[in-house]
């Protein structure tokens, strides 16, 4: 019977598809496993379900063997996979696009509000029991009605926080990609413009571009030096778009107003990192797509990826069909 390796814990509905035709071994801990241990478990293995965090390269192939068919990612991104690799030995590799869209939308305009309005020192006021009574100048933020908004990549998810914020506060809508989106000016208004345009103009960016080697430290410290101080940055793409020193230099000294992040580098980020510490710095533990809906789809939909792969057929959600 082929077999399967899990390298988390996901949500039933895709471990029960699975279930109904493969071995499964699910990796029971809270915290990935370690390399050595996770080469040790796929070996034989004719899937293997990832997360982001393992890193599927030559020598995850050489460890799996000649019987994988299938490598499918829990997530829409896919930088932790060679894919090149991976296609070269014949192994199917997918992802989970679509599903996670109205999700990392709204945790992207949660960021957006609630670090623009000083909920983190906020909260921490109250936790500690430093709440005295009503304070004419405590915690002020921002508003955000008729303010300009930067999205620094017009996917799905960039579209979708446009037209929330759009809709629902009037903002103006700048972004930048690689080509003009017809829909986002037909629908939204919005104005296709470079990245220097994009900074200075904008209260508040929100950045949606997949990793690549153009957009690793997309955001340093010559383009924080370029925004408003009174803006709100937002990352719910990946940690490693920004440098999260200049970041955090640039907070400290009033270059921007505040930062919200769902994504770090690494993750978790370095307990001393001084970004931790900053009361104008909200930071989420990744949980962009953390909702019942999405997570149950993506578990189904890494699943029927690899059956797909083990019968031979192209995967429905391929990255680089083999």
């Amino acid at each position: 019977m082929s077999k399967v390796f899990v390298t988390r814990q996901i949500p039933q509905p895709g471990l029960e598809r699975l279930k109904e035709h493969v071995e499964v071994e699910v990796w029971p801990d809270q915290d990935p496993p370690p390399r050595s241990m996770l080469l040790e478990r796929i070996a034989g293995c004719s899937g293997v379900l990832t997360m982001l965090s393992d890193r599927v390269d030559d020598e995850f192939l050489d460890a799996a063997g000649p019987n994988l068919r299938g490598v499918a990612n829990f997530a829409v991104g896919y930088n932790n996979i060679d894919v090149a690799a991976a296609k070269a030995r014949g192994v199917h590799v997918g992802n989970t696009p679509g599903v996670l869209t109205n999700a990392t939308a709204d945790t992207a305009i949660g960021l957006i509000l609630a670090a623009g309005r000083c909920f983190r020192p906020a909260i921490h006021n109250v936790e500690k029991h430093q709440w005295r009574n009503w304070e004419p100048m405590m915690f002020l933020g921002q508003e955000f009605e008729g303010k300009t908004l930067g999205i620094i990549g017009m996917g799905r998810i960039g579209l979708t926080v446009a037209k929330r914020m759009r809709g629902g506060w009037g903002m103006r809508i700048l972004y930048t990609s690689r080509s003009a989106k017809l829909q986002a000016g037909r629908d939204l208004d919005a104005t296709h413009v470079q990245l220097d345009e994009l900074l200075a103009s904008s209260d508040v960016i929100s950045l949606h571009c997949p990793l690549t080697e153009q957009t690793r430290n997309l955001i340093g410290e010559k383009e924080l030096a370029k925004m408003k101080p009174n803006a709100v940055l937002v990352n719910t793409a990946r940690g490693e778009v920004i440098d999260q020193m200049a970041l955090a230099n640039a907070l400290a000294n009033g270059q921007l107003f505040a930062a919200g992040l769902d994504v770090t580098t690494p993750e978790p980020i370095a307990a001393d990192h001084p970004l931790r510490d900053l009361p104008n710095c909200l930071i989420l533990p990744h949980i962009g797509s953390a909702t019942w809906q999405a997570r149950n789809q993506m578990s189904m939909m890494a699943a029927v990826n690899l059956l797909a792969a083990m019968k031979g057929t192209p995967m429905p959600f391929a990255v680089s069909p083999a």
